[in-house]
């Protein structure tokens, strides 16, 4: 309803405005403060001002003359404040709102029928997931879940770097040394089982006899020659070793969750002979230049030059994954890249080169993210190298568990809640609270994650909107036994919801698609986040100044649908973001 408004305030607005030669480029729609009982407002009398020769108070009085409410949809009136224009709606908006939020998928847009594919992730399979590069999933994700929901046809991608020196060290690593000589793993997982030989095999190249050294790297360059030249018995060495860590790092993704549609090999591209052809085509080019035994792409506007093979004949990443990024603008609509932000000259000499090679590069946006940090002390690890996801997100749960237990009294304990009830709730809030409180800030800021604001039931933190949650569905939950069903949306008198509050929320609810309209045109899922402390604060203060289940009899069907809207919103957004919205708390 909200989009529908929108969109007649606009032509309302232009078809005014044309009327009177004034240019309609920029309407200054925007949201009115939330003392003013409008859903949109305008600031377009500030710009026509000195064209019109008035002042902008009086230039907005001529627009609203000139605007008749009764032909906009969903407006009651058209006020002026100042130099503002305020669009006030009308109870058909509100009961129409009302009906759509109760709906299962609300906030969802229509089809757009557009197809996009989503990468991120992609870390090396050179062993566990490490929390600095938590945000990548989180952040890729959410921006998934908010494309699909947006109407997007979304595929998730994690492209698997199964090509470069990496492997090939850790392929030798594990066919080298003898698991008899390794220390004992630190989890019971294939990721950390294989962890251990490379490890042991960079030490070894680091520190051991140089003769041995020596050997080892002609070794490894027989793998990294054998990818290149497609040999098959080279490919299944290394790929048994890639499958099973990619095992390991999948079981732990999943917990956040992150789920993808394909794993893309690097290899793919070079088995199929997509990379020799990208090599032909950028030796062709005029920036082409073999400088430093190795060819390079001297790049215009960019510092460092890209190199695309060695003189070895040898690929590297960025080449293999320039055939990837063609193999994407030829399968899909947009392709949308989650980086870190120490990939961002990668990500320009990538983009710069596909322009070289004659690619429209619109179609490609790049979502760049600062790394997490922990705060000292916070956490313990049983070795001094880095703290791995799985890590953080154990003592998630056991941190919200202990969060859960405190808050229970007993007779809740005993009549409502079991012990698997609470470690669902532990689970739904400690892992809610990580990806909440990442996934909330701006991918471009650096964030230190701090376990007393994440897991803060006061702040605005994943359980303070998760209990909303859970708050809705305990009072839907009681109005049902107490024999109070919740309307029909075309049954519901939203005349009677007139308290400030109940106004203020139904307002925020209305609001819902747009923000998932914004977030998706933006590529920023933080956006939503934003949101859903928005509904919380609104749902609260409604709660706290509107009893719903001691309401009077003709009021409370009113405000029973509205605690389902605010349930239906905030289970969707959060949802929407990757967070589990628990029906108790």
């Amino acid at each position: 309803m909200f989009l529908a408004l929108r969109a007649a305030v606009e032509d309302a607005l232009r078809e005014a405005l044309a009327a009177r030669d004034f240019p309609t480029d920029d309407l200054g729609i925007e949201e009115p403060p939330g003392d003013v009982d409008a859903v949109l407002a305008s600031s377009v009398a500030f710009r026509l001002a000195s064209e019109a020769g008035a002042p902008p108070p009086q230039v907005a009085a001529e627009i609203a003359d000139a605007l008749d409410s009764d032909a906009i949809d969903y407006v009651a009136a058209v006020e002026t404040q100042g130099p503002y224009l305020n669009f006030v709606p009308s109870d058909h908006y509100a009961a129409d709102t009302l009906a759509a939020a109760t709906d299962g998928d609300y906030g969802s847009l229509p089809d757009q029928e557009t197809s996009v594919v989503v990468e991120h992730t992609s870390a090396n399979p050179t062993g566990p997931v490490h929390v600095g590069r938590a945000r990548n999933p989180i952040i890729g994700d959410a921006l998934a879940r908010v494309l699909d929901f947006a109407g997007y046809d979304v595929d998730t991608h994690y492209y698997v770097n199964d090509a470069g020196r990496q492997l090939a060290v850790f392929t030798w690593a594990v066919e080298t040394f003898d698991e008899a000589d390794l220390p004992e793993p630190e989890r019971d997982k294939p990721d950390y089982d294989l962890v251990r030989y490379y490890r042991a095999g960079n030490a070894f190249l680091e520190d051991g006899d140089p003769d041995a050294v020596e050997a080892a790297e002609d070794e490894i360059q027989a793998i990294m020659q054998g990818l290149e030249a497609g040999n098959e018995d080279t490919y299944e060495r290394v790929s048994a070793v890639v499958d099973t860590v990619l095992a390991g790092m999948r079981q732990s993704l999943e917990r956040l969750p992150a789920e993808f549609d394909r794993f893309v090999k690097e290899t793919e591209f070079i088995r199929d002979g997509a990379t020799d052809d990208v090599v032909d085509r950028l030796k062709a080019l005029d920036e082409a230049v073999y400088e430093e035994d190795a060819w390079q792409l001297d790049l215009p506007d960019i510092d460092k030059n890209l190199v695309f093979l060695r003189s070895d004949g040898t690929s590297l990443y960025a080449t293999r994954d320039l055939a990837h990024h063609e193999w994407k603008l030829d399968n899909y609509d947009r392709a949308v890249t989650v980086l870190g932000e120490d990939h961002g000259l990668q990500a320009r000499q990538v983009r710069t080169t596909l322009e070289l090679l004659g690619h429209d590069t619109d179609p490609l946006d790049q979502v760049l993210y600062s790394y997490v940090n922990l705060p000292e002390g916070k956490m313990s690890t049983r070795r001094g190298t880095g703290i791995d996801l799985d890590d953080l997100l154990d003592e998630a749960v056991e941190r919200a568990r202990d969060e859960v237990e405190e808050r229970l009294d007993d007779r809740i304990r005993d009549d409502d809640l079991d012990d698997d009830d609470v470690a669902r709730i532990a689970r739904q809030v400690g892992i809610g609270a990580v990806r909440y409180d990442i996934v909330a800030k701006q991918p471009t800021k650096a964030i230190t994650f701090e376990w007393d604001h994440a897991l803060n039931f006061e702040a605005q933190s994943a359980p303070y909107v998760q209990y909303v949650h859970a708050r809705a569905c305990g009072i839907v939950a009681e109005a049902e036994t107490a024999g109070h069903p919740v309307p029909e949306g075309g049954d519901i008198d939203v005349a009677l919801l007139d308290d400030p509050a109940e106004r203020d929320l139904l307002r925020t609810v209305a609001r819902f698609p747009a923000v998932i309209e914004e977030a998706a045109e933006s590529l920023e899922p933080h956006v939503v986040a934003t949101y859903t402390r928005d509904v919380a604060e609104a749902f609260n203060a409604f709660y706290r100044e509107c009893p719903v289940l001691d309401a009077d009899a003709d009021v409370r069907p009113a405000r029973l649908a509205l605690v389902v809207a605010a349930r239906t919103t905030v289970a969707n957004a959060l949802g929407v973001l990757g967070v589990e919205a628990p029906d108790s708390m």
